[in-house]
């Protein structure tokens, strides 16, 4: 059998052939060209222009709700306790009684002391008013009885004296007379020896000893009221009851707390900051606190600058006053504070979502709308800057265009569109669900 062989084509048919190939390759080649010459798409961004305005430096940190004032009211004495007269929760007032301890031994002891001091008070009145002058009138009158005995003896003999010069009586007389004389005067001198030494010392220390025994016997009794008093335990301050440890019953031991009160109509956020952030600081400053579970910061102001570093960790002490009139706040909450700081008047401000870290260093750029709708890169120095607004100290002009949204990752002469405000830029936008990127 014979095969048939393929016809061969005419010179005329392969220039045909290739005319027509060339042809058609001649359109996908300039397609590819015009693929390759089509420009990137216009990224669309959100902008602004730099303002005037006030801007404060916000110092910030973490602090703990204390009360403004605290008694850990604590029993002077070990004894059991005899009835509490609040609860936890309770309000009490300034010199209201919370408990009172077992005192039947302590008010017998009182008792008993007390006799005693009244004893000690009848002696000192009888020592004062009556015995004392007593025996001042007995001296006296002895010193005058003596004396009147001497000025007889003395008569008596003057006028044996004169008989004896007469020779109407003996010697022996005057003698005896003489000797008489003597007599009286050592029971003169005596007498009054006794009287000064009465007026000098004795009236002073019969006084004094009436008057130490009544002042010891009133320092017991004393005592004895005070061991009583212990046992009512009374507030010192207006506040809440916050503790209350034990039951009536148990033995309260001496020097441990039996009732706690807190006032707590405002509390003290404390905390601590760098040193040059307090000079800048002044007492009143504004304040807020963020409290868990609180949606809406809480208003407070400075109340204290501590005058002295702390010691361990070098930064000074600052405490915020916070009013909780309505009792939303609770004593021991963890917070965060913010404080109005430095306040600078007139700034170059923009908002904060501006600012981007520089690709080369450590610097800051912003992203500004150049001649023909292209983005450009400036380097600023910044100021002050909180959470929506940063203070430009150099590297923007008040007439730039500043890229709020949209200009991070672009590169620098690319081309940009200004979207309305409140339309989300293409280059922030996050694919739906389901979609691809």
């Amino acid at each position: 059998m014979r095969v048939a062989q393929p016809t061969p084509l005419r010179p005329s048919a392969v220039g045909c052939v290739a005319a027509a190939l060339l042809l058609v390759s001649l359109p996908l080649a300039g397609c590819k060209k015009k693929e390759a010459e089509v420009e990137k798409p216009a990224v669309a961004v959100q902008v602004t222009h730099p303002t005037d305005g006030p801007i404060s430096e916000d110092i910030v940190g973490d602090a703990i709700l204390a009360p403004v004032a605290q008694a850990a009211i604590a029993s002077r004495i070990s004894a059991p306790i005899k009835q509490f007269y609040v609860q936890r929760g309770s309000r009490v007032s300034a010199g209201q009684l919370v408990a009172r301890l077992e005192s039947q031994d302590l008010a017998a002891a009182a008792v008993d002391n007390q006799g005693t001091y009244t004893a000690a008070r009848g002696a000192f009145d009888t020592a004062t008013q009556s015995a004392v002058p007593e025996e001042d009138t007995r001296a006296r009158l002895d010193v005058a009885q003596a004396r009147s005995t001497l000025d007889l003896d003395k008569s008596i003999l003057d006028a044996r004296t004169n008989l004896l010069n007469q020779g109407a009586i003996p010697g022996r007389d005057v003698d005896t007379a003489r000797a008489t004389v003597i007599q009286a005067q050592a029971a003169y001198d005596l007498a009054a020896q006794k009287y000064a030494a009465l007026q000098k010392v004795g009236h002073g220390a019969s006084i004094q000893s009436a008057q130490g025994q009544l002042e010891s016997a009133r320092g017991k009794y004393l005592g004895a009221e005070a061991q009583l008093s212990y046992t009512s335990l009374h507030s010192p301050i207006k506040g809440v009851v916050t503790d209350r440890p034990l039951f009536p019953g148990e033995t309260a031991a001496a020097g441990t707390p039996v009732v706690t009160v807190m006032d707590t109509s405002s509390l003290i956020a404390k905390l601590h900051i760098a040193q040059a952030q307090a000079q800048q600081m002044v007492l009143g400053a504004a304040a807020t606190i963020t409290v868990p579970g609180l949606e809406t910061p809480v208003p407070a102001k400075v109340s204290l600058i501590s005058p002295a570093l702390d010691s361990g960790s070098t930064t000074v002490e600052v405490w915020l006053k916070v009013d909780n009139a309505k009792g939303s706040l609770r004593s021991g909450t963890a917070v965060h504070a913010t404080i109005k700081g430095h306040v600078v008047q007139h700034a170059m401000l923009i908002p904060t979502d501006a600012v981007q870290r520089s690709s080369e260093g450590a610097g800051k750029v912003v992203m500004v709308v150049g001649a023909g709708g292209v983005a450009h890169r400036k380097t600023v120095t910044l100021g002050i800057q909180t959470t929506e607004t940063t203070q430009v100290l150099d590297g923007l002009t008040a007439g730039d265009t500043v890229i709020v949204s949209g200009g991070y990752g672009l590169d620098e002469g690319a081309r940009i569109k200004v979207s309305a405000a409140g339309e989300k830029p293409e280059a922030d936008a996050k694919p739906a669900a389901g979609e691809k990127e």
